[in-house]
């Protein structure tokens, strides 16, 4: 696992990973990295890795345990309890893959996530406009064959 920071407008993260738990590795030092409340934008193609890299951050936070931490496809929306230097953190996160529409995305109840102590993560949320202008940065999550991956960071200043 490497990686370097990247000086541009905001803050720039790029990591690349060998194997799953080296993507869970990425997702301890990332919540380190996230300060609430942020939404980040999760993107990647399918079984790139993005739930992986969730179960290291919500490990970090003391949320909860890599195999409690399981894809929201089908639910939509995870919750969980966490907490950083003492303070607590709500950890959401979400999957709008289903999605087809704004309307649809309302009913999820996004700005009442968005509470000062949250770290929303979002996959496919880039296809709505909405989240787009909220979010505060994106984790974009590539492959680089087999299991390799290149993670690559940017968060709003």
């Amino acid at each position: 696992m490497s990686n370097t920071a990247v000086a541009a407008e905001g803050r720039m993260y790029e990591f690349t990973t060998q194997s799953g738990a080296d993507t869970v590795a990425v997702g301890r030092k990332l919540a380190a990295l996230l300060q609430p409340p942020q939404l980040l934008l999760l993107r990647g193609e399918l079984g790139t890795g993005k739930t992986t890299l969730v179960k290291g951050i919500a490990q970090a936070l003391d949320a909860a345990e890599t195999d409690e931490v399981t894809s929201p496809t089908f639910t939509l929306i995870h919750e969980y309890d966490g907490s950083r230097n003492g303070k607590p953190v709500k950890l959401y996160h979400l999957d709008v893959y289903r999605l087809e529409s704004e309307r649809q995305l309302e009913t999820l109840g996004l700005d009442d996530l968005l509470t000062p102590d949250a770290l929303v993560l979002v996959e496919w949320g880039d296809k709505f406009k909405s989240i787009r202008k909220r979010a505060t940065g994106e984790i974009v999550i590539a492959s680089e064959g087999g299991d390799a991956r290149k993670i690559t960071v940017a968060l709003k200043e």
